[in-house]
């Protein structure tokens, strides 16, 4: 949990949950996984359990953190929160009754606004109806290429009042992506040793596409070997629009 957050999108984090499973391609080089390795190795208590090498790794097994319910209810100040930057709260080994829980917490904090982001919008469908859905609750979906683009079409179906997509890493034109119901876009390069590529035409096909469907464009980074190594402007400006929320 972290008051304070680098990440350009948020001001602080929230974690529930910790550990998850690659899915797709945008998981390969998973920057969650490689931290949850040095925490494990630190003796931080929440990454002492291994996932699957298969598709996690050391520190990174899915677990539940009842101790860190309470968190926003301390924070007094409204804070803009991304929810499980360290996990996905809809991975299908986290429980249905501590997502309630987790959503409880969300709906009894109204000062707070919570970004959740999800690889695994086809549960968020399954609970949609067992959920409430405050209007200070977003959610979001990671489409990193176009075979991704499926996982729009199930965000659309969840009752949320405000709806994102984070195209990080972006891998591959989403030329045409069809943006009807949502609300903000992210796209961003990859960072880290192994990062891949972004071609700056399929940024500014995202942003044209934005601008088109009249959805707020925020362009997080170009990505390298270090998140900032070549920093953020795009065509010789910052794109960091928000969204405007609508009733749910």
């Amino acid at each position: 949990m972290a008051d304070g957050s680098g990440i350009e999108w948020t001001e602080a984090t929230w974690n529930p949950t910790t550990g998850c499973d690659r899915i797709s391609a945008g998981c390969d080089n998973c920057y969650a996984l490689t931290l949850a390795k040095r925490l494990k190795a630190m003796g931080n208590p929440k990454y002492q359990e291994d996932g699957d090498p298969r598709t996690s790794g050391p520190g990174f097994a899915v677990q539940e953190h009842p101790s860190a319910l309470d968190i926003p209810y301390r924070w007094s100040a409204p804070r803009l929160i991304f929810v499980n930057s360290m996990s996905d709260l809809f991975h299908a080994k986290v429980s249905t009754p501590f997502i309630q829980e987790v959503f409880r917490v969300m709906e009894e904090t109204p000062r707070h606004t919570y970004q959740l982001l999800t690889k695994r919008p086809r549960r968020a469908v399954r609970l949609a109806s067992h959920l409430p859905w405050p209007s200070n609750v977003w959610l979001g979906v990671s489409v990193e290429s176009e075979g991704q683009l499926g996982r729009l079409d199930e965000l659309r179906q969840v009752p949320v009042a405000t709806r994102f997509v984070s195209a990080e890493p972006l891998l591959g034109s989403l030329a045409g992506i069809d943006l009807n119901g949502i609300h903000w876009l992210i796209a961003g390069g990859e960072s880290g040793p192994n990062h891949r590529q972004l071609d700056p035409a399929w940024v500014r096909e995202l942003r044209d596409s934005c601008r088109e469907q009249g959805v707020a464009f925020f362009f997080k980074q170009w990505g390298g070997t270090r998140p900032k190594s070549n920093g953020r402007e795009l065509d010789g400006r910052l794109w960091d629009e928000m969204p405007v929320p609508t009733p749910a």
